[in-house]
């Protein structure tokens, strides 16, 4: 979500009975090749 949108993502949530998040700001948008491991 957006940063400006915590405040009403969290009202919500509380609002429906959850009781804690956790909020971990990223960066970039899913557009980063990152690295991917295969086991077999």
């Amino acid at each position: 979500i957006k940063p400006f949108k915590l405040d009403e993502v969290r009202e919500a949530l509380s609002a429906i009975g959850v009781q804690g998040i956790t909020v971990t700001e990223v960066k970039g948008f899913g557009r980063q090749k990152g690295h991917t491991e295969l086991y077999r």
